[in-house]
């Protein structure tokens, strides 16, 4: 399985809907796109829906750590929704909870980011 990639501009805040698999065949892809989009458009925070990732290792890891600092050092957050079970323990493995916010959906999220 592959990766698509949603992703959307609102109130400043990137949104990006994940589905299938982030992996070290999809991790470049997914770094130039985040990438293009941050450079063109004003973002403030980055979103990433996870509802249906249903695999990531390492290089998904470093996609996501590597674009948080990006947005971190323009003063901004990156909240991460919707994740499931595996990733949740990936994450949990890495350390990423200690610098991103997780909550359960796309809604919470924006009102963490104040723009919902």
């Amino acid at each position: 399985m592959s990766l698509r990639v949603d992703i959307e501009t609102v109130n400043g805040v990137l949104i990006v809907r994940l589905e299938g698999e982030l992996d070290h065949h999809t991790a470049d892809m997914l770094r130039t796109e985040m990438e293009k989009h941050l450079v063109e458009e004003q973002v403030q925070h980055i979103l990433l829906s996870m509802a249906n990732l249903h695999f990531m290792d390492s290089s998904g890891l470093g996609v996501i750590l590597g674009r948080y600092k990006q947005i971190a050092a323009r003063g901004g957050d990156m909240v991460v929704c919707s994740i499931n079970p595996v990733i949740y323990r990936l994450f949990e493995l890495s350390g990423m909870f200690k610098i991103l916010k997780i909550k359960e959906s796309e809604q919470e999220a924006l009102l963490v980011l104040g723009v919902a």
